[in-house]
């Protein structure tokens, strides 16, 4: 007879301490055993076969298996649909019970309830938990119990309700004998996948040292004053509680509230799925977009001729990774001087962010166009030029990125500043007033 297990199904959690779903299984009934499936209804939207995303959670599920391995116990990685990958593991175990941590975006919500019904027809018990956020869904709400939609009284909120409890560590080590003793089966390898190894370097996990002075230097690019530990939050390899005790112990208030927005985007995305392609504002949905392909193109590879703006880009196309300054700035170049639907912008930033995530990423472009919830007003257009002049005004970050500019090589401006902003203030003002 197969023996009786229990199942903890990571996703956005790739790590064994601090682990809310691993906690609450470890202290159930039966042994558990972890499991980590590579979505192929996720994968094969992948454009680019080195992704470095892939990379980064497959090297990621080797090391967490072999820590499993001295308590002689291992991650299962399964390779398919969800629905496939759940059959096979149906096929191997008695499953009794499943535990996973809360998933907010749209598709992941479709998948979970599919798992779950899929679970419960065999009278096995689905169990998820919040993991990936200190406040969510309805828990931080207004009087008459509907969501916010203005970040500044959630956050007082968000603030006031933050006790020691909510980033408290699951004691995960007092009950990880429960883990279920099994061998390393084979694994896929990432060619399995259909992917290749990317040569992209990875931030680092360690962030307590940039803290002290996050607020202080945070908008200046060249300082590269900010944590870079998106990627990380992204994938759960660090806890959103360890990094909010963190914030606390040093009083890095500034840097708590973007943990706070983290939270706030996601909680925007519950209440309102209709976001991640749609805008919060419907209004902003009559805009008659230019979209010329040929100025998108410019924007991606980073040849706009507005320095600031083609140095965010060329950082992102190289590195993954964009100062959040900047990602304003070239945000609402793209919607704003070149009339460039957000969800183009959206979409390269889906296909090119090591920490891109759905909910922030949207709330940000959303933002950045105007069309979201306690989004900039669309009258507000940055210009590319000052904002360099003020927070790179040695042109650092620009001279790195974009060296020919010293030469005097770099290409022309695609759009006048002053012509660009009346465009836009004409063609925005028309869409709203329908």
């Amino acid at each position: 007879m197969k023996k009786e297990i229990s199942i903890c199904w990571l996703r956005r959690d790739l790590r064994i301490a601090d682990n809310a779903a691993l906690y609450h299984a470890l202290k159930g009934n039966y042994p558990v055993l972890l499991l980590f499936i590579f979505d192929k209804n996720i994968l094969s939207k992948l454009p680019n076969k080195d992704d470095a995303r892939v990379t980064f959670i497959y090297d990621t599920l080797l090391q967490l298996q072999s820590n499993l391995s001295q308590f002689n116990s291992t991650i299962q990685i399964k390779y398919g649909t969800p629905e496939q990958a759940w059959n096979e593991i149906l096929d191997t175990y008695t499953v009794k019970e499943v535990y996973t941590n809360h998933d907010y975006e749209p598709y992941a919500r479709k998948r979970d309830e599919a798992v779950a019904q899929q679970l419960t027809i065999k009278g096995i018990l689905f169990k998820t938990f919040k993991d990936q956020v200190i406040f969510e869904r309805n828990e931080i709400c207004k009087a008459d119990g509907k969501p916010y939609t203005v970040f500044t009284p959630y956050f007082r909120q968000w603030r006031q309700k933050l006790q020691p409890f909510y980033s408290k560590a699951y004691p995960i080590k007092k009950y990880i004998d429960h883990l279920l003793p099994i061998q390393t089966e084979k694994n896929p390898t990432l060619q399995d996948l259909g992917f290749e190894r990317s040569p992209q370097i990875f931030p680092v996990k360690s962030f307590e040292t940039k803290l002290q002075a996050y607020e202080r230097n945070r908008d200046c690019p060249a300082q590269d004053a900010t944590t870079h530990i998106g990627l990380h939050l992204r994938f759960g390899t660090i806890s959103i509680r360890k990094a909010t005790r963190q914030a606390l112990r040093q009083g890095a208030e500034k840097w708590l509230s973007e943990l706070a927005w983290r939270d706030f985007y996601m909680m925007i995305l519950w209440h309102f799925p209709h976001t991640a392609h749609q805008s919060f504002k419907p209004a902003y949905d009559n805009i008659q977009w230019i979209n010329n392909e040929a100025d998108f193109e410019s924007w991606c590879k980073g040849n706009t001729g507005y320095p600031l703006v083609d140095a965010g880009m060329r950082q992102l196309n190289k590195t993954g990774y964009m100062h959040n300054r900047v990602r304003m700035v070239v945000a609402s170049f793209l919607t704003k001087h070149l009339l460039i639907d957000w969800r183009w912008g959206e979409a390269y930033f889906a296909e090119k962010l090591l920490d891109y995530d759905q909910a922030s990423n949207v709330g940000g472009w959303q933002w950045a166009c105007g069309c979201g919830n306690d989004a900039a007003p669309y009258f507000r257009v940055f210009n590319p030029e000052l904002q360099a002049k003020k927070f790179d005004p040695k042109n650092e970050y620009i001279n790195y990125w974009v060296p020919e500019l010293k030469q005097q090589k770099h290409v022309l401006p695609i759009v006048e500043h002053a012509f660009a902003r009346e465009r836009v203030l004409s063609v925005f003002k028309t869409a709203l007033a329908k």
